[in-house]
């Protein structure tokens, strides 16, 4: 730092320089636990928050719920004296940094839902003291960390300790985006690029020198909206272009012709073209919510995002698709949906994790279940069927083996799991409506395989 900083400030350099300061992480999800542990390897101490008795049981017994992350992770914490976990938020005063990391849904008319974010700065404020730095990680529309979270925060400290504090000099605000991908093997928490943006340099500046001690690259902007409307765009990019396959694949069917042979092709080419590829509809915490935080605010300034709205449209159409095309494939076999035995392979939003937020498998099987049939699903990494905010359903993955496979009047590849057997599904399975392409390769296939 270059510029003359205030006394908080000078002290809060001092102790993330020296390792010292305590780092309070909110929301121990797919974000905030992998974070608490590469800040924790990075050699601060860390104390994490949340609301959820049962999170903190677990890694108190050395469990971890996620499971793709494993038990050493919550062990090797556990055993740690740099590392606690509590759901008393009146602890709040104790960390010296503090990280947002709880989630932003969507309403029902898929507007904006930031009560969880407001929630978290009110509780940040009543315990708000000087020289702490907060910094938001949940992804929201640009403006929300200096419109929003920061308003939230300084109003907790009025009205609840009559206590005022001024950014930049005694209390300091930064916006850094998650960009967790649960189950990627190729890259972690500690190496992603972290996009660092305050609400002033001081608190760019800060932020930027608390995350280096947990990951390996970090990127200050210009702004806290900058970093805001950054994580936006890469959400929104790749909206687009799964709606742009996922459109193309209806179209190419019609002419007979295989999207995925199609995509194939095109991957060729060592320029100019990246491949995405066509799905069941979209899955997790981003893709299916962020694009639309992007839409709500620009109607606020008087703008139309177009290609947004159309893709969020044609995303959310997959469902329906897949089930149209089901009810087609069973048609041809002189059998109706309504009655009809279906099994769902894969449960979870997408391979090899156990992760089911906004898993397009729960619109299928609700679709299917209005139409009659007689739904039964199996996923390796989901035992029950578990509780959402738009679904509930009493179902238990059931053992995938010869005798189910041969009940079923039709299966639905939802999810292509490793962890599946896939030769036992071609080899005794009557009706596939694959959606993964997850078929393609398998030997001794005996079923009828339908693309969708």
């Amino acid at each position: 730092m270059t510029h003359e900083l205030s006394e908080q400030a000078r002290l809060l350099n001092e102790k993330i320089e020296s390792k010292n300061a305590v780092v309070g992480i909110i929301g121990l999800g797919y974000v905030g636990l992998p974070l608490a542990d590469a800040i924790h390897t990075g050699g601060l101490n860390v104390i994490g928050f949340d609301i959820d008795a049962a999170k903190i049981a677990d890694i108190e017994s050395g469990i971890n719920y996620l499971k793709h992350l494993g038990n050493e992770m919550t062990q090797r914490l556990n055993r740690s004296d740099r590392f606690e976990v509590t759901s008393d938020f009146s602890k709040l005063s104790e960390p010296d940094v503090i990280i947002v990391c709880v989630p932003t849904p969507v309403g029902s008319h898929l507007e904006p839902d930031l009560k969880y974010v407001i929630k978290t700065a009110q509780d940040i404020g009543s315990c708000l003291r000087k020289g702490q730095l907060i910094v938001l990680e949940s992804t929201t529309y640009p403006g929300t960390t200096a419109g929003e979270f920061l308003p939230a925060i300084l109003k907790s400290a009025i009205d609840q300790q009559q206590e005022s504090f001024t950014p930049g000099i005694d209390m300091f605000v930064a916006f850094s985006p998650e960009r967790e991908d649960p189950g990627r093997k190729s890259h972690s928490t500690t190496s992603i690029p972290k996009l660092v943006g305050g609400i002033d340099q001081v608190s760019t500046d800060l932020a930027c020198k608390l995350y280096a001690h947990g990951v390996g690259e970090v990127i200050p902007v210009a702004s806290a909206e900058i970093a805001e409307a950054a994580k936006i765009l890469e959400n929104v990019f790749r909206s687009v272009n799964i709606a742009l396959v996922n459109e193309l694949k209806g179209v190419f069917d019609t002419m007979g012709i295989d999207i995925w042979e199609v995509i194939r092709a095109a991957s060729t080419k060592p320029f100019g073209y990246t491949p995405f590829y066509p799905g069941p509809g979209l899955g997790g915490h981003c893709i299916p919510i962020d694009p639309y935080y992007l839409a709500w605010k620009a109607r606020e300034h008087g703008c139309v995002t177009r290609f947004i709205e159309l893709a969020g449209e044609i995303n959310r159409s997959m469902p329906e698709y897949v089930v149209e095309k089901t009810a087609a494939a069973l048609n041809d076999d002189c059998k109706s949906i309504k009655g009809s035995k279906i099994m769902i392979l894969g449960l979870a939003y997408k391979p090899n994790v156990d992760d089911t937020r906004e898993t397009p498998a729960a619109e299928i099987i609700a679709q299917l279940a209005q139409r009659g049939a007689i739904v039964s699903y199996h996923d390796p990494h989901v035992n029950s069927f578990p509780k959402m905010r738009n679904y509930s359903f009493e179902m238990d993955s059931i053992d995938l083996n010869e005798s189910s496979l041969l009940e079923s009047d039709c299966v639905i590849i939802v999810t292509d799991h490793q962890a599946i057997d896939w030769t036992i599904v071609g080899k005794f399975a009557g009706l596939i409506v694959d959606t993964r392409n997850a078929m393609n390769g398998i030997s001794e296939i005996r079923a009828r395989v339908v693309k969708a």
